[in-house]
Parts: C-alpha cells; sequence; structure tokens
C-alpha cells in the first residue's frame, strides 16, 4: 500500500549536537522525498555545526567532532536542503516537537525563510502515541515486524518512519490514507511558533504559553508592557519565535494605522 499523496511529502530526521532549538546545532540530515506517482528520492548529508558535539551525544548517534571537521556547514548546504523541501509536506518522528522547528532555525539562521503555514506535518510518533505507547524501535518492530538496524542513524530513523506511517494507515480503519487528516491527527496542541513559547486561545488569539504573561493575549502584553517585546527579542529564544512576535507587533501597528 503507497500514501495517497496530492503533492510530495519529505520524511526526514535529524541528528543534532543536543535538544535545545536556540543552541543546538544539525550534524546529519537525512530527507526522503515521496512523490504522489510513488517516486521517491533520498538524500543524507553530514553537516559541521561549527561547534563541538558533546560526548554524552556522540554517543548515543556516533557521529565524532572528527568525522563531521571536513563537512559542509548547514549554511553551505541549506539551499540543497530548501530546494528539496519546498513545496511539499513533510513528515517525521517527533517531528512538530523538535525536528521541524530546529531545522527551521538552522534555515533562519542560513538566511533562508522557510514559511509552513502552507506546509502540513505528520507526526508519526504521535499516532504512534496514541495507538500505542511506544519508541521508534517498538514502533518499527510492532508495525513492521523488523528490527531497526542502524537506530540513531539519520537515514535508518527515516526510512523506518516512512515505513512505519503506511503501515499506521493500513493497521487502522479510522486514520484516513490523506495527508490532511494525518496531519490533523498527529497534531497536538496548535502553537504559533514551533518551540511552543505561544498558544492560542479558545478565540484563536495568540497567548503567551509560558513566563509571568501565560495565558495573557500577546497583543495586550506587548502593548502595555512593551519592554517585554525587547526582552524576548534579545534573550535566547528560537528565531522563529521571534519572528512570530514581530509579525503580532507589526500586524497591531498596521491595525492602528488603518
Amino acid at each position: 500500500m503507497e500514501l495517497k499523496l496530492t503533492r510530495p511529502i519529505c520524511f526526514f530526521d535529524l541528528e543534532t549536537t543536543g535538544t535545545n532549538l536556540a543552541k543546538d546545532r544539525i550534524v546529519e540530515i537525512s530527507i526522503l522525498k515521496v512523490f504522489p506517482n510513488g517516486n521517491k528520492e533520498s538524500k543524507t548529508w553530514l553537516v559541521n555545526p561549527g561547534v563541538k558535539i558533546p560526548d554524552e551525544v556522540i554517543a548515543i548517534h556516533g557521529i565524532s567532532n572528527e568525522k563531521v571537521e571536513n563537512e559542509p556547514t548547514f549554511d553551505q548546504l541549506a539551499p540543497k536542503v530548501h530546494e528539496m523541501i519546498k513545496g511539499c509536506d513533510l513528515g517525521g518522528y517527533n517531528s512538530d516537537r523538535f525536528d521541524i522547528p530546529l531545522l527551521v532555525e538552522e534555515l533562519l539562521r542560513a538566511g533562508i525563510d522557510f514559511e509552513m503555514k502552507s506546509t502540513l506535518s505528520v507526526d508519526v510518533q504521535t499516532i504512534f502515541h496514541k495507538m500505542e505507547q511506544r519508541t521508534l524501535s517498538a514502533a518499527y518492530q510492532f508495525y513492521c515486524g523488523k528490527n531497526l538496524e542502524g537506530a540513531h542513524s539519520a537515514e535508518a530513523d527515516t526510512m523506518a518512519t516512512y515505513e512505519i506511517l503506511k503501515s499506521q494507515v493500513q493497521r487502522y480503519e479510522e486514520l484516513e490514507n490523506d495527508i490532511s487528516s494525518l496531519s490533523t491527527f498527529s497534531t497536538r496542541k496548535k502553537f504559533a511558533d514551533f518551540a511552543g513559547f505561544i498558544s492560542y486561545d479558545k478565540t484563536g488569539a495568540e497567548v503567551f504559553a509560558f513566563g509571568k504573561y501565560k495565558g495573557k493575549n500577546v497583543e495586550k502584553v506587548l502593548e502595555e508592557e512593551p519592554g517585554y517585546f525587547g526582552w524576548i527579542q534579545n534573550a535566547d529564544f528560537p528565531l522563529y519565535t521571534k519572528k512570530v512576535l514581530t509579525a503580532i507587533k507589526l500586524r497591531k501597528l498596521n491595525t492602528k494605522l488603518k
């Protein structure tokens, strides 16, 4: 069985220097692009992160500093990565909470403003957890009847994720073989930014999801406490969060000028 696609979907996985969206960097990226006609294209790149990979992280994915020291930086790879994923939907394992936010951060650092508004995302981990509550290796064994050889290799994890999603669609009658439906099903709470600092209230208005203004309307906070905007812009928040906050501020200013 193949997925029913109206446009290409790119399954991808990242190996990184850590899990901090604002600070950590990609050391390996693998992308499997699946076309509506069933054709596939795959690329895997090792990446020089420009910072030291911690020993405890190397112990997980096996990518050492020596292994990537002569590899291209993400700045150099960014145009190729963007060319491969633009105009596509995205799929991954825990991708909504980690891989997509970090990839967008890296693209922004490289000067590429990747917009997610028209992009659907399918998080295979969310489907798995809603249905079975397991890990990626267990998911691969459960759904595909195979052992995941080379776990924590971006390429192996990417291929396993693609195979798992196909098996999930085949197994569960309530899952529609449609990327829009799968995206909706695999989405947890909606956030305005990827990192979860700005969420929505029941009316659809943006509210802060952290700190002293948690639950407070973003526009009102920025109007009443203008210094809060500057503090976030100068603090260690993800670039995409800062971009979203700037857009909200500009939207409010444009409304006043009309």
